[in-house]
């Protein structure tokens, strides 16, 4: 317990002049006196972090969106749709609107000017209670202040009353920089007001013209040294506003390098063509909407006529926005907004949406138990759970109410309890017209829904019985791998191989011919399931994929874990034919599809057998050379270069269809033997490319795939199909 007596020096705040001077007393007592109170833009200079979250790039952009959202919570009254931001050159930063303009009359409770009141006293705006907004981001009325007490400079111009009017501020406080004719500088001599403060009118406007302009210079003795503005993640967190409120435009001007760089985002459609805008996979529904409201009680203080705060019951009304779509993968992207503000880390509206849509959907899989072949009752361990709900959703969700209850000042979390009840009650009420839906193609997508979530949850339930056999020790002495896995003496994952063949036959002499040390081996039968096509409960079913995912050992789909795999490498090794090249591609499907990790991080190869074997014929008793090629090209060279060394060849010179046709020590040299051998590495680098490309050839819809074989039939010729 901390004792007062032992402490050596107290700090203590006197005021000496109006200023905070801090004295340190050796005292052995502790009472009031010995309390520091910090009052007004002090305590935001003394502990930023507490408004901004860091004092980094964080913190600093945090800055920026608090005053870009003030213009945005007007551009959302209907007042104003363009806002400009620009970065300037001197590392200051300008925001302006063309909204009503911040008030420039006398505030009476405090004889300052509306600027004056908005820029300098904490928890003061148009934002609460009866203010002159019916929802916003703003809610605790510090953001323009906290902006401008962490400025080392900070000038705004309103426009209004057909007039221009001024102020500027040095570290929170109002005063004139004696600026000269370069323009307006951080450096710039500073004065104080002393008497009054003064807002100034520098110009004039048309009467019906209004608007505000802020620029500023973040304070470095706050900022973290080299901290400075992202030009991307700006320009990320505009694109998103732009789509939240339509119709709004949002200019960005970046003059800090060596040419200008401008983008201007401004979207007409809502959160539906948002949603369109994230998903990264092919869609498997519409994008569907989902929308209602709800009111709810709540008591907060109010300022009555005296001037007293006045606990009164109000009721508020809650809007909520969704729009949602699955798609064919297995990622999430799920977005979260109170008010136009980002809420990255989720709260009730959020916890809202996840219990309503698992609770509606637990009931129709219930409902549709035959249909879907899934256990019911509350001894069924085949339950929904959260992940396989989202598992391929894209998803925007947006609520707006009045003065919302966040977790702090960064607003990432939103706090206000009733939330959660009226998004569950909107999701719930919207999905089961949806899902009531005579139309037949709302009936359709409902079943594919259905569909989708159980076989996420068939394959999260196989995946975790998977994990129970993911390290060879214990997957050997459960003996539950494939019986035909022919595997390694190895631990070593790093440097272990698994070989998948082609066939039994194959199999035989690749037993042969591998090192069983780390060599390992696992045969398929013909060609596996397309699984671009199919389901992953029909995936799950096939034994050839599930062999390959349970002998790899790492799982599949969101519940792939790389650090689990069995083996450093993986090989195909099919047959140098059309069939082999089918079978190749069908297992590159798999891998991309289910265990794409494997591929990212290089683990995935293809084994590159001799199309030749070609047989040079010595005089004498010198042994006969063999020579292979691996290409029609390469043959021909040899062949010509034989023939001009006036070497002979046996004729004909063997053409190896199947990896069965050779022997294991043929075998060995070419194709296994790390010292002779040569692997193809398989590598994604464009995965959006990719994912359209496995689409078009393995995907469900055929016409694409016969207009892009017939566009190019005319570059095939017959020799090269086998080769």
């Amino acid at each position: 317990m901390f004792n007062p007596a032992q402490s050596p020096s107290i700090p203590r705040f006197d005021d000496v002049g109006g200023a905070a001077k801090e004295i340190h007393v050796a005292s052995s007592d502790y009472s009031a006196r010995h309390l520091s109170v910090l009052e007004g833009l002090e305590a935001v200079r003394k502990r930023p972090g507490m408004y901004i979250g860091s004092t980094d790039s964080r913190g600093l952009m945090h800055c920026l969106w608090e005053v870009i959202d003030n213009s945005v919570d007007e551009a959302l009254g209907g007042h104003g749709d363009e806002i400009t931001v620009v970065l300037h050159a001197d590392d200051s930063i300008e925001v302006r609107d063309r909204a009503r303009g911040i008030p420039v009359d006398i505030e009476p409770k405090t004889g300052l000017s509306g600027v004056e009141v908005v820029f300098t006293k904490l928890h003061a705006g148009g934002k609460f209670g009866s203010g002159s907004y019916a929802a916003s981001g703003g809610l605790h009325g510090v953001g323009a202040s906290v902006v401008n007490a962490l400025s080392e400079r900070l000038d705004v111009e309103v426009d209004r009353d057909g007039k221009t009017w001024a102020m500027s501020f040095h570290r929170g406080e109002p005063g004139i920089f004696a600026d000269t004719a370069d323009g307006p500088r951080a450096d710039a001599v500073f004065t104080p007001f002393e008497k009054k403060s003064e807002l100034r009118v520098i110009g004039r406007v048309p009467r019906g013209a209004t608007g505000t302009r802020i620029r500023y210079w973040a304070d470095p003795q706050i900022f973290s040294r080299g901290t400075t503005f992202q030009t991307d993640e700006l320009a990320t967190r505009a694109r998103q506003t732009a789509f939240l409120v339509r119709g709004l435009g949002i200019d960005i001007t970046d003059e800090r390098g060596a040419e200008p760089i401008h983008e201007l985002f401004r979207f007409d459609g809502g959160i539906a063509e948002y949603v369109d805008f994230l998903a990264p996979d092919t869609a498997l529904t519409e994008t569907w909407r989902m929308t209602g409201s709800g009111a709810f009680q709540e008591t907060v203080p109010v300022l009555d006529d005296k001037g007293h705060m006045v606990a009164t019951e109000l009721e508020r009304e809650c809007e909520v926005d969704i729009a949602l779509r699955w798609g064919t993968g297995y990622d999430t992207v799920f977005r979260s907004y109170v008010n136009i503000i980002a809420t990255p880390k989720g709260g009730t509206h959020q916890t809202g949406f996840e219990a309503g849509m698992l609770k509606f959907l637990r009931a129709q899989v219930e409902q549709n138990a035959r249909r879907l072949k899934v256990g019911t009752g509350a001894n069924s361990t085949e339950k929904i759970e959260k992940d396989d709900i989202l598992a391929g959703l894209t998803a925007v969700l947006t609520v707006r109410l009045p003065e919302p209850q966040f977790e702090g000042q960064t607003k990432e979390i939103l706090g206000t309890p009733a939330v959660r009840n009226i998004v569950a009650a909107v999701v719930a009420k919207t999905m089961a017209e949806k899902f009531g839906s005579p139309k037949r193609d709302d009936k359709t997508q409902s079943a594919l829904v259905l569909d989708k979530i159980v076989a996420e949850m068939k394959s999260r339930i196989s995946a975790r019985a998977h994990k129970e056999t993911q390290r060879r020790k214990n997957a050997l002495e459960n003996s539950s791998l494939p019986a035909k896995l022919v595997d390694c003496r190895s631990s070593d994952v790093a440097n272990s191989e698994l070989f998948i063949v082609e066939g039994d036959s194959a199999l035989g002499t690749a037993k042969l011919a591998r090192d069983s040390e780390y060599q390992a081996l696992l045969p398929i039968r013909g060609k596996i399931l397309n699984v671009q096509k199919a389901s992953v409960s029909d995936m799950l079913g096939n034994a050839e994929c599930a062999s390959i995912i349970q002998v790899i050992g790492a799982g599949s789909g969101r519940s792939f874990d790389l650090a689990t795999a069995r083996y450093g490498k993986v090989i195909i090794m099919s047959d140098a034919d059309v069939d082999g090249a089918h079978i190749r591609t069908l297992l590159l499907t798999l891998f991309f599809r289910y265990m794409p990790d494997m591929i990212r991080d290089g683990r995935v190869y293809a084994a590159v057998p001799p199309l030749h074997r070609v047989i040079v014929m010595n005089p004498g008793t010198k042994p006969n050379e063999t020579i292979y090629t691996y290409s029609e090209a390469e043959l021909n060279g040899v062949l010509a270069g034989l023939k001009k060394s006036n070497k002979r060849y046996q004729d004909p010179i063997q053409r190896y269809k199947g990896l069965g046709e050779m022997d294991a020590d043929q075998l060995a040299t070419t194709t296994m033997d790390r010292h002779h051998r040569t692997l193809r590495r398989v590598q994604i680098t464009d995965a959006v490319n990719a994912e359209r490309v496995f689409e078009l050839l393995m995907g469900n819809d055929v016409a694409p795939r016969k207009d892009f074989i017939i566009a190019g039939s005319d570059g095939m010729s017959r020799e090269r199909i086998d080769v």
